[in-house]
């Protein structure tokens, strides 16, 4: 169903070169990790737009570490686990809340600047967080400010060659090793670029649904890639909806931060009262998954198409000065975040799946790495606890580096070619198949899920396979492939898990089912589906 390769190409024939390591994407993984192997080897960065570029720079609530005395790594473990329901791995687990904090030294000593009071940290609180471990700058504009940081720290070294405005489209491998990656350059001239190791930094799959926080950019290229090469991919099924995004006529969904619940925000629906006390103990503040369902719920029953977020009883110059970024945005569309309740709806966040790796961020093809929302590295489980996914680029971004330095040079590239004859001619109406994809996403593999839906939303997607006859060109036309491999992937693990669990739920399997489920979906393109248990 889904090629090997996207493109026909002979590499004999293609312009080579050659680097110590490769990272695709210019999120804080990819920024991170690059700026590490730059310490010790030549680095190329391959970014399909810039590095200012990435869903990092759209993070408004921080990262979680353990900072203050009053915390500790236990506690982190302990609400992790809570959020991820019964799915997280307890080794990747301890390896987040144990090297966070250094992680986040390291973005210090990178340049980051994170918000003070009274010369200490500023920490804030999250959904089912229970103490204050997050970190911010300038107020609500976290994500900015490390890409800041990173970029200009990048810009500085000679050890690091950017290629902006350049596709990865697929990564080419010889007896389970990657070898490197075939890049397509802005003239659409393709180039293959070889290294000891490549490192996915992509991001995920926002772009699957029409109502998402994520940038045009997030189109699941990695995940993709990495499938048609052959890696283990896991836990598709598990979707993060973020509860509350704006939802306003002529605004784009714009990230409503949870940080506004933690600071005591509360929700209403359009009735004005709050409905999160008969639903969980920790009210707005339950973990996301919880709180997403709770509005879609709120929404059918008062016959809305939004709920309310309220956090006019702070004062001004307190909402001013710690949400500056939403204050402003919300301003531009005449909504004054001060006295005005906020209209929001739950919109396609985060993916907690991905390309499964170990402690290392090694995948299950040799010298092939992953980090960040790319990778399934354990720790988010069913539903990802909030700011954690900044602290997991930093950390696992570390550990890449350390691995691919124990590795030898890689032999040389064998002759290969791909030629499948696929016929020329221009691709129909990208913009109405992409439409039509999220439609579909929408409408079946949403919030709410069950067995009917998911069949028919697997019929549909699989009449739009003919996308991988065409001879593809244009960098639009591989990112719709590889929302429809990413599509197809989520909509059949869905499918498969009969339970509801974090962000995975069936109408037809209402209850959470540990006897059967406790349990990870994984699939690969030589041996379709498999499962691997849970261990305590």
């Amino acid at each position: 169903m889904v090629p090997r390769y996207l493109v026909d190409f002979d590499l004999d024939k293609l312009p080579q070169v050659k680097t110590d390591v490769i990272v695709i994407g210019a999120g804080i993984a990819g920024l991170f990790t690059a700026i590490r192997a730059s310490e010790t080897g030549q680095v190329l960065m391959i970014t399909k737009k810039s590095l200012l570029d990435s869903n990092t720079r759209y993070a408004q609530g921080g990262i979680a570490a353990v900072i203050s005395d009053e915390d500790s790594p236990e506690y982190h473990r302990q609400d992790t686990l809570i959020a991820g329901a019964g799915l997280c791995d307890n080794d990747a687990v301890d390896v987040l809340v144990h090297e966070g904090p250094e992680g986040v030294k390291d973005l210090i000593r990178m340049g980051t600047q994170f918000d003070l009071e009274n010369g200490v940290f500023a920490l804030t609180k999250e959904g089912a967080h229970s103490q204050r471990r997050i970190l911010h700058a300038q107020g609500d504009a976290t994500g900015a400010e490390i890409v800041r940081a990173l970029s200009e720290k990048t810009k500085q070294s000679d050890r690091i060659e950017v290629w902006d405005d350049h596709y990865a489209i697929d990564l080419i491998t010889y007896e389970n090793e990657c070898k490197g990656v075939l890049v397509q350059k802005p003239d659409g001239g393709r180039v293959y670029a070889q290294a000891k190791a490549i490192v996915l930094c992509s991001g995920g799959t926002g772009q699957l649904y029409r109502y998402t926080t994520n940038p045009d950019i997030a189109t699941g290229d990695g995940v993709a890639m990495a499938y048609r090469a052959g890696a283990v991919i896991r836990d598709m099924e598990f979707i993060q909806f973020h509860p509350t995004s704006l939802c306003y006529p002529g605004a784009p969904r714009f990230l409503i931060s949870e940080a506004l619940r933690g600071e005591g925000a509360v929700l209403r629906n359009i009735r004005g009262e709050r409905f999160m006390e008969k639903v969980h103990p920790m009210l707005e503040l339950a973990p996301r998954d919880v709180v997403a369902r709770a509005i879609i719920r709120e929404m059918e029953h008062t016959k809305s198409t939004f709920v309310y977020i309220d956090i006019t009883h702070e004062s001004p110059e307190m909402i001013k000065h710690r949400f500056p970024n939403i204050y402003e945005f919300c301003l531009t569309y005449g909504l004054d975040l001060t006295s005005d309740w906020i209209p929001v709806a739950p919109a396609a966040h985060y993916m907690m799946g991905g390309i499964r790796t170990d402690l290392n961020g090694q995948t299950s093809i040799k010298r092939l790495y992953a980090c960040g929302e790319v990778s399934s590295t354990g720790v988010h489980g069913a539903n990802r606890l909030a700011s954690n996914s900044l602290s997991e680029a930093i950390v696992f971004g570390r550990r890449i580096i350390e691995h691919i330095r124990t590795l030898t040079e890689s032999e040389p590239t064998p002759a290969i070619a791909e030629h499948s004859h696929r016929p020329e001619g221009p691709m129909q109406a990208i913009v109405e198949k992409r439409l039509k994809l999220q439609k579909v996403m929408v409408r079946y593999v949403g919030l709410f899920r069950n067995a009917k839906g998911l069949e028919k939303g697997l019929e549909e997607l699989r009449r739009q396979i003919s996308v991988f006859d065409s001879c593809l060109s244009k960098r639009e036309e591989f990112e719709f492939a590889n929302l429809l491999t990413c599509a197809l992937l989520t909509t059949q693990s869905a499918l498969r898990r009969e339970e509801s669990r974090g962000g995975h739920s069936r109408e037809d399997f209402p209850q959470t089912d540990d006897t059967h489920w406790r349990k990870h979906n994984l699939i690969d393109r030589n041996n379709g589906f498999t499962e691997e248990r849970i261990h305590d």
